[in-house]
């Protein structure tokens, strides 16, 4: 695994050891930042199931502003924290260890808030709807955040979800990539 793209390309990141993790591909994080373009730049990032943080570093590599990542994993934060540092990116990332599955109390209020949100779960264990369920509760949104969701068929990403559109959903052989809106206006008048 490396950077593909911007000023931190070509740099080796470091995987996580002892554990069985499923790292977004190379050529799917290019496909991926491809069809995001200059909406990384100067974005606050949020990486939720950070594993490595290829995802949020990928961002920081292409001109977001800063990045947090978030995982549970002591292994996980083991590796963020070495490729944080493989890229010179401590001024601009913040890791967090939060168990995910049970709140995002972590982030809530973030500020400035979150203008772009990764969210790559383990595989079919129906984490996704908690996660953003937690995400949109938790005040950490900017109004029209785009979260990348990367999952499987067998685990949609839900249609009902208040304050969430899906805006754009693409297929990379056995992967899903979701690209949902969120609308907090929407959100409002769901509880008002």
């Amino acid at each position: 695994m490396r950077i593909i793209g911007g000023k931190f390309r070509g740099r080796k990141l470091h995987p996580i050891r002892g554990m069985t993790i499923r790292p977004t591909s190379d050529r799917l994080r290019e496909t991926l930042f491809n069809i995001l373009s200059d909406r990384v730049r100067d974005a606050v990032v949020l990486d939720i199931f950070a594993g490595t943080g290829a995802l949020g570093l990928e961002a920081l590599s292409r001109g977001a502003g800063s990045a947090v990542f978030i995982d549970k994993y002591g292994g996980a934060l083991t590796a963020i924290a070495r490729n944080i540092g493989a890229c010179s990116a401590e001024a601009q990332t913040r890791v967090i260890r939060w168990d995910v599955s049970k709140n995002l109390g972590c982030i809530r209020s973030h500020q400035p808030p979150f203008d772009l949100v990764f969210m790559d779960p383990p595989y079919d264990r129906n984490l996704i709807m908690p996660a953003l369920t937690r995400l949109g509760g938790a005040g950490a949104l900017a109004p029209a955040a785009l979260i990348v969701v990367e999952h499987t068929p067998a685990e949609p990403v839900p249609e009902d979800l208040p304050g969430f559109s899906l805006a754009d959903q693409r297929k990379y052989g056995k992967t899903l990539v979701s690209f949902l809106k969120y609308d907090m206006n929407a959100v409002s008048k769901t509880e008002g």
